[in-house]
């Protein structure tokens, strides 16, 4: 019963140094946090899941029209933050106004036309 117990002692010793020397990392665990733009991303991939949520469940009855509108305005003003965050983050260039415009007094992006084509 004795060397049972001491061959059971030897096993698990040899088993838990070979995983602590021997076993190599995952490379995923040494892999870099995600970015911030990483985070910015999916807060916006979930504002968006939430916005077709609302509307799928306000069209089925579940909300009241004013109740319906007021998350959803909640929503849409997350998602602009974001949206412009993103911009921010990825330094946009069609985010930020166009030097002309401004004098204007139109501020118009730069990835569009003032004539409104």
């Amino acid at each position: 019963m004795d060397t049972l117990a001491v061959i059971a002692c030897v096993a698990l010793t040899a088993a838990t140094l070979i995983f602590v020397f021997f076993i190599q990392p995952d490379l995923a665990d040494s892999a870099p946090h995600r970015s911030h733009l990483d985070q910015l991303m999916e807060r916006r991939d979930i504002i968006y899941d939430n916005l077709r949520d609302l509307k799928f469940e306000y069209r089925t009855g579940k909300f009241a029209e004013e109740d319906f509108e007021q998350m959803k305005q909640t929503l849409e003003g997350e998602a602009a933050a974001v949206l412009a965050e993103i911009d921010i983050v990825t330094e946009n260039p069609a985010a930020l106004p166009r030097p002309g415009a401004v004098a204007r007094g139109k501020a118009v992006p730069a990835g569009s036309k003032a004539g409104g084509n």
